[in-house]
Formats: C-alpha cells, structure tokens, sequence
C-alpha cells in the first residue's frame, strides 16, 4: 500500500451532528478512528449503533464503520492519546444578547486535547469559527508541544446530505502552518491528504492556504448563500407590491449562468443553527476588526430573512378574514428545512408560536422534528400526520418542504379540511393542482389568481 494511502489512528473531538458524521465517515475511508464525546450518554448511544439525531444515510454509515471494527467512542480525552490526527468538531453557538460566536467549547476541548497530545500529531480544526481563532490555537498548541501542529480544515456540510457532502465533497480547504508564518516539523497538508487520499484521488479540488483564509471560506460561502436567499425574498416583498411573481422572476434571471437558479426559492427565509448565527458572528468579527463597514450589507439580509415570518403571520390573518382569533390553523414542517429534525432558529416553529400567541389554534406536524419540538416548543399542539393537523383547518400552512408534503393529493386532502385554503410558505407545491382541486392559493411573492 502507498505512503498516501496508509490507514492512520485518528480522533475526533466533539460527536454531535458535525463530529458524529465526521467520525463515521473516516472509518468508512479506512481509518482507525475514536469519536470523544463528553457527554456520557450520547456517547453510549453512539457506541450502541443509535443515532441521536435524523440525518439521511447516516444510520447505515454508522453501524457499518462500528461493525467494521475501525469505528468507537468514548468519553474520555485519554482514549485520544495517540492519534496521529486529531479533528476539532465542537460547537461554535452564538452568544447569548450578541451576535459573536461563542468559542468556549472550542477553546475548552483545545486545551483537553492538549493535555494527551504527542509530538508529530496534527490538530485539525473543523469547527466554524472568527478570524484568528486559528493562530491564537496554534500558538497554544505550540508553547505546550512544539513538535505538533494545527491546521485548519473547515466543513461545508448541508443538513440532509451530510454524508454526500463529507464523502464526495465539491472542495477541501486547507489552512496550513507554513502558510501562517508558523514552523513546524508537521507537513499538515501531507497529513491531510493522507487523510483525504480517497477523496483527492476522486479528482476533488482542493485550496491550500492561510489559517486566516480557511477560516473566512466557511463564513463568507454561508454570507453569500444566505444574500442569494434575502436577495429573492426581497424580489419578493416587491413582487407583493407590483403583482409581479417571484416564481417567473426566478427562473428568468437563473437562466442567467452568472446568477444560476440554486437558492433563488422565495419564501419563509432560512433558519437553522448555521446560517443565521454565521452570518452575525462575521459581522461581529468584522466590528472587532475595524472592517464593520465591509459587512452591513449583512445586516440587511438578516433583516429581510426575519421579515419573511413576520409578513407569512400577516398573509395567514388575511386569508382569515384579518382575524386569527379562534382560527383553526395546520402547520405542516417544524424543522428548519427537509430531511433534517434540527428545529434550531426554525421559520416554521417561529411562524406557529406567533399565529398561537395572536389567538389561532395551531397544530404542527412534521415526518421527523417532533420529538425534539414537544421538548423544546411544548405550548404547541403537535400530531403526527398532516390529515390529523388538517382536521377542521380553517387554512393549512406549508412551512417545511418535505417531499410528502409536496405530494399531497389536494383533492383527498381537502375533504378533512374546514376551509380549502393553503399557504405555500416555500412556493413548494403544485399550484395548479391545487386551485384545480378547489384550493385558495397564496405564497410569498406570488400574483392573488
């Protein structure tokens, strides 16, 4: 076997979502691999084979690395002893009452992993994190064990592809030492593609480059892609106001191969624990930097992204003859967006505990988020079928874009509930099959027919 293709000890700090996945994926690439998890039971629960979360292809992939024997997990930083690599993949919350990440888990599992790290080891961090975090730990990692080094590797993982995307990634971003102004005996990017080696012998592109770059690709590609959304929904708002359609708008200017149709879906905005806390802690930074100027564009899309709740509240009371009070009302999707049951910032919980407050009686359903929305959102009535949620509904609400629901048959669906009235708050389903079923059809930015 090739020196590129050697199968190392590696370590992974940090078994939630990003970690998890992480871990299982580096077994699944022939590495040897401990996931440290410090909370005890989740870690148990991982050994175990059961996934504490929902994540398409993840259940299989973990199973398959534990059988395969390369796989385990441990709550014990000492199990990491001895690992030639060893992967950052805490999280990196935002501040309570700020907009800045909040790095102490971070720095915390750092300063753990230092205490059991060897000479020749390379620490790589995953995490999302500020400008600068990066040297700050290497300098750490350096004054303590000058013979091990850091890089940073940051991940572009989408909810609902996360094993796709960590297998068969579009790029590998790099941040080095030597291109740090650091000096090590460590080559971080001969470890890393040997850590890669399946992945860069796939032709996969790869940048290497400075700590401070690698660290900004992460929050500048979630910057852009958060302003492509806000850049539609505003079309939107204008749409409202014109009687232009936000749809046909969308398709026309994403023919354009400079501008592209991806993310130009008008409707609640996004959500979840990446986007949005991203994109305020690099506006936090920037501030810290002098650079705030750069970023208040950002400021603006974060604005229109809260707006989009706000204005699908106001089209519900609308369609209820200006009145929520007492209305029957079916929320179909809880979490943030489809195949996933992460509710973290969700638009559509956010959008249900607001129509609940004004007076409606909401009940929410969802394929996959439920569990986790009766023990956080436990005012709201939840059930576990969209029929169920329609019975007697004065109008239904699309908020998550899951696949069932977008294959609903409108004419059977109809007849549970009160009043054939639906909202598209991801301008998801069929509206001609719909209105050809008797349905009343609105969505953001779309023409009253």
């Amino acid at each position: 076997m090739s020196e590129n293709t050697t199968p190392l000890k590696l370590s992974v700090i940090g078994c939630g979502y990003l970690g998890a996945v992480h871990a299982a994926s580096m077994a699944e690439l022939g590495h040897e691999v401990v996931g440290i998890e410090v909370d005890v039971a989740k870690a148990e629960s991982l050994a175990a084979g059961r996934v504490p979360f929902f994540e398409p292809g993840f259940e299989e992939l973990l199973r398959r690395s534990l059988d395969s024997g390369r796989l385990s997990f441990s709550p014990d930083m000492a199990d990491a002893r001895g690992a030639a690599v060893h992967f950052v993949c805490v999280g990196t919350p935002q501040r309570r009452g700020e907009y800045a990440a909040d790095l102490t888990y971070v720095e915390a599992a750092t300063a753990s992993l230092i205490e059991v790290l060897g000479p020749g080891e390379l620490v790589v961090g995953k995490s999302t994190v500020p400008v600068g975090t990066a040297a700050r730990l290497a300098e750490q990692v350096a004054a303590r064990v000058p013979d091990a080094a850091l890089a940073w590797n940051p991940e572009f993982l989408r909810e609902g592809f996360a094993v796709q995307d960590t297998l068969h990634p579009d790029r590998l971003v790099y941040g080095v030492p030597s291109l740090s102004g650091g000096d090590t005996a460590v080559d971080a990017e001969k470890v890393l593609d040997t850590v890669y080696a399946r992945i860069v012998a796939d032709g996969t592109p790869k940048v290497v480059t400075d700590y401070a770059t690698a660290e900004m690709v992460k929050t500048a590609a979630n910057s852009f892609l958060a302003t492509k959304i806000s850049f539609i929904n505003a079309m939107a708002e204008l749409c409202e106001a014109t009687g232009a359609d936000v749809k046909q708008l969308a398709d026309a200017i994403g023919h354009d191969d400079r501008i592209g149709r991806k993310f130009l879906n008008a409707g609640l905005g996004f959500g979840g624990g990446c986007l949005p806390k991203d994109i305020r802690a690099f506006m936090a930074r920037a501030g810290e930097l002098g650079a705030d100027q750069a970023l208040t564009f950002l400021r603006e899309v974060d604005n229109i992204n809260m707006r989009r709740r706000i204005r699908m509240v106001e089209l519900a009371r609308q369609v209820c003859d200006d009145s929520l009070l007492g209305k029957r009302i079916a929320v179909l999707g809880a979490a943030f967006k489809p195949d996933s049951d992460d509710i973290r910032d969700s638009p559509a919980l956010n959008v249900a505990a607001q129509l609940q407050l004004q007076g409606a009686n909401v009940r929410v359903t969802d394929p996959q988020a439920l569990p986790n929305v009766r023990r956080h959102w436990s005012q709201l009535d939840c059930v576990d079928t969209p029929e169920e949620a329609a019975e007697g509904a004065d109008v239904v609400l699309l908020l998550t874009e899951w696949k069932q629901y977008r294959e609903l048959d409108p004419g059977s669906f109809g007849k549970v509930v009160k009043t054939r009235r639906v909202l598209d708050g991801r301008n998801a389903l069929d509206r001609e099959a719909w209105e050809s079923a008797g349905w009343t059809y609105r969505a953001l930015g779309r023409r009253n027919v």
